[in-house]
C-alpha cells in the first residue's frame, strides 16, 4: 500500500480555485474588445474540442472532456455553433454521429484563452528556478494527458 500523499488536497483546492477563477477571468479580460459570444460555456467547449486528441471530435467527446453529461454537452456545443465557433459536420466514420471542428473565430477565443493561462502559471510560479517551473509544467501536462486522454 502507498503511503498517503499530501497532494491530493493541494491538487483538489487548486482545482476548485481554478475553477471558479480562470474562466471568468479570460470572458471578463477581454469582455470589452470580445464579441458578446465570448462566453464561459462556449470557451469550455472550444478547449474540450481542443484538448479530445481524436481525429473526429463528437458530442461525447466534449461530455468527457467536461465531466459533463452527454445531453448538456449537445446543448453546449448547440449554443457554440450558433455562436459561430463550432461547425457540425456528419462523421465520416459514422453518419449517425456529427463530427465538431472549430472555427477561426474559436481558435482566436482558445489562443486568447492560453496566453492568459499562461500569464497566470507565469504570475504563480514566475518566480520558482526556470527548471523548477519546467519539471512542474510537464508533471500538470502529463497528468492531464493520463486523467483526459
Amino acid at each position: 500500500m502507498h503511503a498517503s500523499s499530501p497532494g491530493g488536497p493541494a491538487l483538489f483546492r487548486l482545482v476548485r480555485h481554478w475553477a471558479r477563477q480562470w474562466a471568468p477571468d479570460v470572458v471578463e479580460r477581454f469582455a470589452a474588445d470580445a464579441p458578446p459570444a465570448w462566453t464561459v460555456p462556449n470557451l469550455f467547449v472550444i478547449q474540450a474540442i481542443d484538448g479530445a486528441s481524436r481525429e473526429e471530435v463528437t458530442v461525447a467527446d466534449v461530455a468527457h472532456q467536461l465531466g459533463i453529461d452527454r445531453s448538456v454537452a449537445s446543448r453546449m456545443v448547440g449554443e457554440a455553433v450558433r455562436d459561430g465557433f463550432v461547425v457540425r459536420s456528419t462523421s465520416t466514420r459514422d453518419a449517425r454521429r456529427a463530427a465538431l471542428t472549430l472555427t477561426e473565430a474559436a481558435k482566436e477565443f482558445l489562443a486568447t484563452s492560453q496566453a492568459h493561462q499562461r500569464q497566470a502559471f507565469d504570475a504563480l510560479v514566475g518566480h520558482w528556478a526556470p527548471e523548477d517551473r519546467e519539471r512542474f509544467a510537464a508533471y500538470l501536462n502529463r497528468l492531464a494527458d493520463e486523467v483526459l486522454g
